[in-house]
C-alpha cells in the first residue's frame, strides 16, 4: 500500500530520514509546490494531492504544516488512515495566539531572513544529534523564503473543522510550536519537540508499526 509524506514549513523530505514503515507499506513524498498567488491551504493541498494514485488504498502521513494538508486531502480523497505527527487535525486547535497574530498581521512584520536564523540557531539547543541538526539547519536554509511567506499566511487563516477518520495523531509533550495543551492527540511522546520526528523516530516508528500492522489493505 502507497504512503504519501507530506513534510512541514521550511522542510522538505529529509526531515523522514528515519522513519520506518512495515514493508508492505511503500513511501512516497509529496513534495512542496510552489503555490498561487493568495492560495488558500485547502486549495493549496487539492493540487498537491494531484500526485496520489486514488485507483488504489492509500494513507497519508503528515507533519506539521503537512499534517494540516493531510486533513484537507482527507476530506476529499479518504485516505485508509490520515498518520498527523506533530500537527494539528482542526483550525480550533492551532494556539490561540496564532489567531491574534493574523489579527496584529505580525506575520507581515517579521522578515524571513530573520525567522530562517532564528529557526537554525535554535538546533543549538534541541536534542538531535549532530548529524541531524545539520540535516536540519541545511533543510532551513535550503527552503523558499516566497513559500514560507505564504505558508504563514496560509497556516493562520486555514478554516477546517472535519477530523480525518480515522485518524492516527502522534504528538510530543514539549512541542515548542503547536502546543499539545492546544489539541487532542491519540498517542503522546513525552518530552517530545516540534520536530521529534527525527530525534525521537524510533519510538513514533513504533506506534506505526503496532497501528500500521493491525490494519487490512482494504
Amino acid at each position: 500500500m502507497n504512503a504519501y509524506f507530506i513534510s512541514g514549513l521550511a522542510a522538505d523530505r529529509r526531515v523522514f530520514k528515519h522513519i520506518v514503515l512495515p514493508s508492505r507499506y511503500k513511501i512516497i513524498h509529496l513534495d512542496w509546490i510552489m503555490p498561487l498567488s493568495k492560495e488558500s491551504l485547502s486549495t493549496y493541498a487539492l493540487r498537491l494531492a494531484q500526485g496520489i494514485d486514488t485507483t488504489s488504498p492509500f494513507i497519508l502521513v503528515g507533519l506539521s504544516m503537512g499534517g494540516m494538508m493531510a486533513s484537507e486531502i482527507a476530506k476529499r480523497l479518504h485516505p485508509v488512515l490520515t498518520v498527523l505527527i506533530s500537527a494539528v487535525p482542526v483550525d480550533s486547535q492551532l494556539p490561540t495566539y496564532f489567531r491574534w497574530a493574523h489579527k496584529l498581521n505580525l506575520q507581515k512584520l517579521l522578515p524571513v531572513k530573520w525567522l530562517k536564523h532564528a529557526s537554525v540557531v535554535k538546533r543549538i539547543f534541541m536534542p538531535e544529534t549532530p548529524d541531524d541538526k545539520a540535516i536540519i539547519r541545511q533543510v532551513i536554509r535550503d527552503s523558499d523564503p516566497e513559500f514560507i511567506k505564504w505558508a504563514i499566511e496560509a497556516i493562520l487563516t486555514w478554516k477546517n473543522e472535519i477530523k480525518p477518520a480515522p485518524l492516527l495523531h502522534i504528538h510530543g509533550s514539549r512541542d515548542e510550536v503547536l502546543p499539545v495543551r492546544f489539541t487532542r492527540p491519540t498517542h503522546i511522546i513525552q518530552g517530545g519537540t516540534h520536530l521529534m520526528v527525527m530525534g525521537r523516530a524510533a519510538e513514533i516508528n513504533a506506534i506505526l508499526s503496532s497501528v500500521l500492522d493491525g490494519r487490512l489493505d482494504t
